[in-house]
């Protein structure tokens, strides 16, 4: 047993018949290096305005809380890395060290996502964020070149226009040889009607693109690069000091569900925008908001279209009022009042509700998805949808629990360690604790095989099936993507 009860990662692995696929670790780019790093292959605007961009967590940290109050600045996280646990602190700083550890920790083959890149596929000025992306790329894919077989990092894409992702991207691919792309949603921009871009002005007068539904552009040309390119669009975007997680004081109340509400409006809008109807071939994952918001998010989907699709509108038409028999049961049930005011509206509660429908060419929100029968719901939503688990999260069990979901479904739970944050105090604990759900039995052996290997394979290998060739996990992989059920393609791909 380990110092802090649980079994030994290595206890773990005894009972195991399969390997096991991290899809969301992460590792900290130390910045006065990998700055100077990006400024010798992207110059100094890359350099500078990426350790600007570093600089805006110190900066708010140090600004007095009175101050944080009055311009609505969201607390910061402070004390974040594994200090006491050195050698954690190091295997989080150096990849090689990462790479050597590995099977100590449990873990066959790791996606590593950045810590300070996760904001840079948000940084407001268009030419900053493209060179920042690129020199970052650049930096990232050599720093992980020769440990290939056991660990890829993901490529930050930014997304502010389909044009900029799709040259990213093509990019990582092509020259870098990346896998695993991050892409950024919702993305911010400025409000149309508010001409005042000072600096509290630009920070808070935005809004949040989810570049599925309603968006500022048309995404379908990166759908379509993703298939060419087999990628999976995966999202790490934050939401934290937005909207509701906005203390001035409190950073847990930042940042408790802020990955998962920003995944919940990207997942929301795929779905409604029709993508996963266009694009069957295409996997999306949604990284450290845990599966808990998916299944919410299913079953409310669901329950809406039972009261909005098209037909269902028609229960609430006012055009389908019986106004005569309305007239009647005022005269009987009524005041005074509301005889006299339905009698002055000839029957109508509100003559005008009828036109009231937003200017809509189709009031059906659901009619990019096309549904028409149950299936629809398994090949739109259970099949292309991945939701990445934290593994002390205990809501994983609820992606597995039968009868749990509508239509008896299991999601796409998948393991994702997020070693190298502070919500890991000890990288050795990861898979141990992730096994307490088989422990206690809210799931079996058979989901955990799905939870931390065979639905990180599906992800990744059924875009691309050469994903995990000359890695670790080949064969194993090689053989879930020999039953996975083959995809369509749509004349809109």
């Amino acid at each position: 047993m380990s110092a802090t009860g649980h079994p030994t990662p290595a206890q773990i692995r005894s009972r195991l018949t399969h390997p096991v696929i991290d899809a969301d670790g992460h590792w900290l780019e130390y910045g006065p290096v990998f700055g100077e790093q990006m400024r010798k292959v992207g110059g100094d605007r890359a350099a500078d305005a990426f350790l600007a961009a570093l600089r805006t967590t110190r900066d708010s940290l140090m600004t007095p809380l009175d101050e944080r109050r009055r311009r609505r600045i969201g607390q910061e996280a402070f004390w974040s890395r594994a200090e006491r646990n050195t050698r954690d602190r190091a295997t989080g700083m150096f990849p090689r060290f990462l790479y050597e550890r590995l099977e100590e920790l449990g873990i066959d083959f790791a996606a590593i996502y950045p810590t300070a890149g996760l904001r840079i596929p948000r940084i407001a000025d268009d030419d900053d964020r493209r060179d920042v992306c690129r020199a970052f790329n650049i930096v990232t894919a050599e720093y992980f070149r020769d440990l290939g077989d056991r660990m890829t990092p993901a490529a930050a894409i930014p997304t502010h226009t389909p044009d900029e992702a799709i040259e990213e991207l093509e990019f990582c691919v092509r020259q870098l040889g990346s896998k695993v792309a991050m892409f950024t949603s919702p993305v911010p921009r400025p409000v149309p009607s508010i001409s005042s871009r000072e600096e509290d002005v630009a920070r808070l007068a935005v809004w949040y693109d989810a570049i599925g539904l309603d968006s500022a552009y048309d995404y379908d040309p990166l759908w379509t690069a993703c298939v060419e390119l087999g990628i999976a669009p995966t999202f790490h975007t934050g939401a934290s000091r937005q909207g509701l997680r906005n203390s001035a004081v409190n950073f847990t109340y930042n940042h408790i569900g802020h990955f998962a509400a920003s995944g919940h409006a990207a997942c929301k809008a795929l779905f409604l925008g029709g993508v996963t109807r266009r694009f069957p071939q295409l996997r999306f994952g949604f990284l450290e908001g845990g599966v808990g918001w998916g299944c919410m998010l299913f079953g409310d989907l669901i329950g809406h279209w039972d009261k909005r699709n098209r037909k269902a509108l028609e229960h609430t038409d006012p055009r389908t009022l019986d106004r005569a028999l309305l007239q009647e049961l005022g005269q009987k049930y009524g005041y005074e009042e509301h005889i006299a005011a339905l009698r002055a509206r000839d029957g109508w509660p509100d003559p005008e509700a009828v036109n009231l429908t937003g200017g809509l060419p189709d009031l059906d929100d659901y009619s990019a998805c096309q549904i028409t029968q149950k299936q629809d719901w398994q090949d739109l939503f259970v099949t292309p949808f991945f939701f990445g688990c934290e593994a002390d999260d205990r809501a994983n069990a609820w992606a597995f629990k039968r009868g749990a979901n509508p239509f008896n479904a299991r999601l796409n739970a998948i393991f994702g360690s997020d070693i190298g944050h502070f919500d890991v105090p000890d990288m050795m604990d990861v898979l141990p604790e992730a096994y307490e759900l088989v422990d206690d039995g809210l799931i079996t052996p058979e989901d955990f095989r799905d939870f931390t290997f065979a639905n990180a394979v599906r992800l990744w290998g059924v875009q691309n099936p050469r994903f995990f060739e000359g890695t670790a996990v080949a064969r194993a992989a090689a053989s879930v993507l020999a039953d996975a059920r083959p995809v369509t393609a749509s004349a809109g791909a």
